[in-house]
């Protein structure tokens, strides 16, 4: 009975409760404030209308949303296989030494831990020794000569978000498509661009064209031994897998299904985008406001992966040969072509000492900014931009583009720009993309001895 009663007693008092409640809402948790107000003004201001969803990227198996080379539809065949092409170490069986056989791949420059970037000003493959914790320990093996080493003269950007891009590296030299028609004449025989001539956009081009750039052997022959691969080939591409030359170009074609869907679709901007008010502080949100605003940055970083297919220049240093704070830089001499930009590839006055723009998301995670990585934080970069005084000065004056100029940034708004740069726009799970073995069994984003210390393998 007196169990009833208590029973009783409970009810009422959660009746009156919620009766309570009723007279007298409570705010609700995901209630929009002033600071979301302006930010979705700013972002339809900035959209032609749109809002929020002209920023939003799609998920990651939502391939209908993807933008991908009509000539390579997506697949979950294709994006599985790449995703293990792009991380095998075993397919690195064109060493110019024996030593290296085996020890690198395409994650050595583009791993997830450093937000699919080298976590260094110039990225190693073959050559380098070590990986550290994330990829920032990873050095020359000092039995390789300096011209020996896999490494190229300009940071290697990230592959996140590239399904934005139709041209690829920091002057879009590959992709036969959008900025690249009328460049024919630049697709030398025996160069990268030659790859241009299979008609492929950029992500496309690339995947192939890297795997003679950067040693790998993804022949038919190489997969023979190895059942597992034999299987994913067909199923991705359901003939001629065992012809070497379409071999290599299958997977070329399935590391770039793969590296499509690496969205950065979990940043706290993102999941703002999608509703969710409370997945940004206000910090965050009041450097959005300054960077769909005050500061203008949005004029050429927009869209879903905050970029663009221009060409700026910013008077920002290129890599040089020699050090780097505690890093020594290697092939980066600078009469080479890559210094020059767009111009360095298409010959044109008008193209010298500019780059491409790039995507914004996990900027944390690699601290190195600018083609050359002569910026080593958010902090040093944004202060540059905001004084828009070049560093470089064999750029000419009239190169620089005119949206170069100071942001009158004060101290504090450029601390809000930093944040959401820093926090707003990371995505904190891009673990998600990597698989967690090898049909090889070999280690990796680098299978050297030193690297397989480092991550206890």
């Amino acid at each position: 009975m007196k169990y009833i009663i208590y029973q009783a007693s409970c009810w009422v008092s959660t009746a009156l409760l919620f009766l309570l409640a009723s007279c007298h809402p409570q705010v609700d948790a995901l209630q929009k404030g002033p600071s979301d107000d302006k930010l979705e003004a700013l972002l339809k201001q900035t959209s032609n209308n749109i809002g929020n969803a002209f920023f939003r990227l799609p998920e990651s198996t939502e391939y209908d949303q993807i933008p991908q080379d009509p000539r390579n539809p997506l697949s979950d065949a294709k994006v599985n296989l790449g995703k293990l092409l792009f991380h095998e170490t075993a397919l690195g069986r064109k060493p110019v030494r024996l030593i290296g056989f085996g020890t690198y791949s395409c994650s050595s420059c583009h791993n997830a831990k450093a937000g699919f970037q080298a976590c260094l000003p110039q990225g190693m493959g073959e050559g380098g020794e070590g990986f550290g914790v994330d990829g920032k320990g990873r050095r020359r093996n000092v039995r390789y000569e300096p011209d020996e080493i896999d490494a190229l003269p300009l940071r290697p950007p990230t592959t996140l978000n590239v399904a934005f891009q139709t041209n690829m590296l920091w002057a879009g030299r590959l992709g036969a498509t959008h900025a690249n028609v009328g460049t024919e004449a630049f697709w030398a025989v025996g160069t990268p661009m030659e790859k241009n001539k299979l008609g492929f956009q950029g992500v496309e081009t690339e995947s192939i064209a890297a795997q003679d750039v950067h040693r790998l052997d993804m022949r038919a022959s190489a997969f023979q031994g190895n059942h597992t691969y034999r299987q994913l080939f067909q199923l991705a591409f359901k003939d001629n897998w065992t012809n070497d030359y379409q071999t290599k170009i299958n997977a070329g074609l399935a590391i770039a299904a793969y590296t499509r869907t690496a969205l950065t679709n979990k940043a706290p901007f993102q999941l703002w985008l999608r509703g969710n008010v409370q997945a940004m502080t206000d910090e965050q949100k009041q450097g959005a406001i300054l960077f769909f605003g005050k500061a203008g940055c949005v004029r050429c970083h927009t869209g879903p992966a905050l970029n663009s297919m221009r060409f700026y220049s910013l008077g920002m240093n290129s890599l040089r040969n020699g050090t780097l704070g505690e890093f020594h830089i290697v092939k980066a001499d600078p009469s080479l072509s890559d210094h020059k930009g767009r111009g360095g590839f298409t010959g044109k006055a008008a193209d010298m000492y500019k780059f491409k723009v790039p995507q914004l998301y996990n900027l944390k995670d690699s601290p190195f900014y600018g083609h050359g990585g002569s910026f080593t934080s958010l902090e040093a970069i944004v202060d540059y931009l905001n004084k828009a005084i070049p560093e470089n000065k064999e750029v000419p004056v009239a190169q620089l583009a005119t949206e170069f100029k100071p942001l009158n940034l004060t101290a504090s708004e450029q601390t809000y720009l930093v944040t959401f740069l820093r926090d707003g726009l990371r995505d904190p799970d891009l673990r998600r993309y990597a698989p967690s073995s090898l049909p090889s069994g070999q280690c990796f984003p680098n299978n050297d001895q030193a690297s397989r210390q480092d991550l206890g393998f």
